[in-house]
């Protein structure tokens, strides 16, 4: 996280494909914002995640 990143230097090699990935990242956000779907509270996702990793580790544990 230490890296400075140059605000003039972009990832694309040309204006063209800046506008394009743009434009696309606008529409899928657009089309997120758009569905309101059903939604996961955040505490429920971690939870879930804490889980995984728990069952993760657990199995790792008996492999050893």
């Amino acid at each position: 996280m230490g890296v400075q990143l140059s605000p003039i230097v972009s990832e694309f090699e040309t204006e063209e494909q800046a506008s394009s990935h743009d434009l696309w990242f606008r529409k899928k956000v657009e089309k997120s914002l758009a569905n309101p779907g059903l939604g996961v509270p955040h505490d429920e996702v971690m939870a879930r995640v804490e889980a995984i990793i728990l069952q993760a580790e657990l199995e790792q544990r008996a492999k050893a």
